[in-house]
């Protein structure tokens, strides 16, 4: 049904000002389900977009680069800088935008087609990944299960936490885990790995226990396929090699203990501004673990446009158009802004289009929050 411009825009405001659920309603607040998503205008959002899913490789390469380059030049200068100085604060701060960006790009690896991208991918682990304790392969599946309907938002997806039906603590624990992961990262790495080459079934429990950028810790990754077990074992040999020559160069006495410091605190502060993102990018209504159509799991989704140049710091490389990028997960992250004010202006009803966005960081996470507390006083 079509409406007039001035309508349009009443309902665009008050869709993005109070796009919240009924707390009173006990079936909502444990169900991911959305009374109208079938009604959603798949078809007609896909003939919108459908000029952009072709990925420029020199945008890739580009933002990558710069932003490793300014990360670790910005690590460096932390490193060398009087301790509390205003010049290593700001480089801290330099060094987390920026690597943090450099990082995020591992869920566009994700998404890659088999086969594509190859030198980027193998220049990301070399440059970012491993040095970060993160190679590519401990995102790649995981995060295409997150994308599949029949797993969206299931016990079998490690990217969900029903976390608007639970105790509002688990929010909190969320975040300030972030302190301890830097930590677990060196020790799977520095200390398993080297175990794991002795010992294969410890190396299939590691693999599937401990070798997943996930959100929730009871997930049980499948072992890798045939073709899969190289690969993944090159990347786990690597990246420990990083950590054994980072401290290799420390005791000759050629990286300065001030080095680990900078690491842990950039490392902690990418970690703890992912994960306000990640509270974020869904509404996390799922408490019955239900399965999801496509247009059920984008309204379960959230899209925070907010400020371009803002919002892409703490939400860089697209993400900030999540729910749109759950509408359309093939499509590379620098046409996801396009995509998104190009469905927003030209869908001919963009209401349950617009009941995905929240107009910023602070007021999705506010509102995760305050459907947590309401779940509590049922």
């Amino acid at each position: 049904m079509a409406h007039s411009p001035e309508r349009l825009i009443e309902m665009q405001q008050a869709t993005i000002e109070n796009s919240e659920i009924d707390t009173e309603d006990p079936v909502q607040r444990v169900s991911g389900a959305h009374p109208e998503a079938a009604d959603f205008p798949l078809r007609e959002a896909r003939k919108l977009v459908r000029d952009l899913w072709q990925p420029v490789p020199r945008i890739y390469w580009t933002d990558f680069s710069l932003s490793t380059l300014i990360g670790w030049g910005a690590v460096a200068a932390a490193v060398v800088s009087p301790l509390g100085s205003a010049v290593q604060i700001l480089a801290l701060v330099a060094a987390t935008l920026a690597l943090y960006r450099a990082v995020i790009f591992i869920h566009e690896l994700a998404h890659f087609r088999k086969g594509t991208f190859t030198g980027f991918r193998r220049f990301w682990n070399a440059a970012c990944g491993m040095p970060m304790m993160v190679p590519a392969y401990t995102y790649a599946d995981v995060h295409i299960d997150h994308h599949k309907p029949q797993l969206y938002g299931t016990e079998e997806d490690g990217e969900y936490l029903p976390f608007a039906v639970n105790e509002p603590w688990k929010i909190v624990a969320f975040i300030v885990q972030a302190i301890i992961v830097p930590l677990l990262l060196v020790f799977r790495y520095a200390v398993l790995m080297p175990i794991t080459l002795l010992v294969p079934p410890f190396r299939n429990y590691v693999w599937q226990r401990a070798s997943s950028l996930v959100i929730d810790y009871t997930y049980l990754r499948p072992l890798p396929k045939k073709d899969q077990k190289a690969g993944w074992l090159l990347e786990d040999v690597f990246t420990g090699l990083y950590a054994y020559l980072a401290f290799a160069l420390w005791y000759v006495e050629v990286l300065p203990t001030a080095f680990f410091a900078v690491w842990y605190v950039v490392t902690v502060a990418i970690f703890v501004l992912n994960g306000f993102r990640t509270l974020a990018a869904h509404a996390y209504r799922n408490g019955g673990r239900e399965r999801m159509t496509q247009q059920a799991e984008f309204l379960d989704s959230v899209d925070v446009p907010g400020n371009r140049y803002i919002s892409s710091l703490w939400a860089p490389v697209g993400l900030r158009f999540h729910a749109t990028h759950h509408l359309f997960p093939g499509m590379p992250y620098h046409s996801l802004e396009k995509a998104y004010f190009r469905l927003k202006d030209e869908l001919p009803d963009n209401r349950l289009y617009l009941e995905a966005t929240r107009k910023n960081l602070w007021a999705a996470v506010a509102q995760l929050w305050r459907e947590a507390k309401a779940s509590q006083k049922t």
